[in-house]
């Protein structure tokens, strides 16, 4: 079994090449060529916290695996990650377990990735201000990949924490070319945004209607099982798409309250998702129709996006013999 700690992961992972591999995945979750169902959780109350299990299987990508992964909150999300994981690859022939591989990595970059993807298919052409709300390991990630499928020039970062909002705008300056800056609020951060990338554990929405600009697309990756990122006028008005209509609409720990609440008061139906990824990517549903319209990729996080990001490091790894063999039998 080949085995993959953190930094080798990260040194393994091309965040271009990611999107790519992505954009095929979510083609193949949403033609029904992948296996992927919800995730399960045991929750631990007394921290928040919970520890899901994400199975996977892509054929395209010779991938069959599992993620586990923990969500504690109250982690610092800089020294010690709110989100931790390992993933197992396995034969697909065999079921014999083939690799063990940090999954913390991945998590983090394949969720960028896939709100770049996202970017790439909802945005403006010309959007060039990026907020960045949240000042964790995902706004890291979104802030570094978004980058790469939009011109980007300016970045505002906003958090609880104005230290570390501020910590996060010099860390970002030194190695991307936009400018970076550290804002004080979310309202200031999205005021005339073309791209906002919410990457929070917010329980009161900072995403609100009358902070956003016609022709904004919003990225929306938290979780809070008691509380959601975006507000519901935004969710009403906004075109949403998703990487998963039945992961997203599922009941928690699987779906989303961004997505449930509004449904549940009356506010839009399920109807109202207007796409998968996948189906975008494919042509049977089309993407934004207007330079004003407000774009809404909400994420929930399915097992197909870490096996495409399973099988890019794997196969790095193997084409340049880094990591360790063990034997477990």
């Amino acid at each position: 079994m080949l085995v993959l700690g953190r930094s080798q992961v990260e040194s393994l992972l091309d965040v271009d090449a990611l999107i790519d591999d992505l954009a095929a995945a979510m083609a193949d979750f949403s033609a029904g060529r992948a296996s992927v169902p919800d995730r399960v959780a045991a929750l631990v109350p007394e921290r928040d916290g919970f520890l899901a299990a994400m199975p996977g299987f892509l054929p395209s990508a010779g991938v069959l695996m599992t993620k586990l992964v923990s969500l504690f909150p109250h982690n610092d999300g800089v020294q010690l990650p709110t989100h931790q994981a390992l993933i197992v690859a396995f034969d697909p022939d065999t079921g014999e377990p083939t690799a063990l591989l940090d999954g913390t990595a991945i998590t983090a970059a394949r969720t960028g990735a896939c709100s770049a993807l996202s970017a790439r298919l909802l945005a403006r052409e010309d959007a060039t201000v990026l907020a960045v709300l949240g000042t964790g390991v995902q706004a890291r990630s979104h802030a570094r990949a978004i980058c790469r499928v939009r011109p980007i020039r300016q970045i505002r970062v906003a958090g609880r924490d104005p230290a570390k909002a501020a910590a996060l705008a010099e860390e970002l300056s030194a190695v991307l070319e936009a400018e970076v800056r550290a804002v004080v609020g979310y309202a200031e951060a999205l005021d005339g945004a073309d791209i906002a990338a919410a990457t929070t554990h917010a329980v009161e929405p900072v995403i609100r209607r009358p902070w956003l600009t016609p022709g904004v697309h919003i990225t929306s990756v938290g979780f809070n099982p008691a509380g959601r990122e975006v507000d519901a006028a935004t969710v009403a008005e906004a075109l949403v798409c998703v990487e998963s209509r039945q992961a997203s609409l599922a009941p928690l720990p699987a779906g989303s309250n961004d997505l449930l609440a509004p449904i549940r008061d009356g506010l839009i139906t399920a109807d109202h998702v207007h796409a998968e990824l996948g189906e975008l990517i494919a042509g049977s549903k089309p993407g934004r129709t207007s330079p004003d319209q407000i774009t809404l990729y909400k994420s929930v996080g399915t097992a197909v996006q870490d096996a495409a990001a399973t099988a890019l490091v794997v196969a790095a790894a193997r084409e340049r013999s880094i990591g360790e063999q063990i034997t477990l039998r």
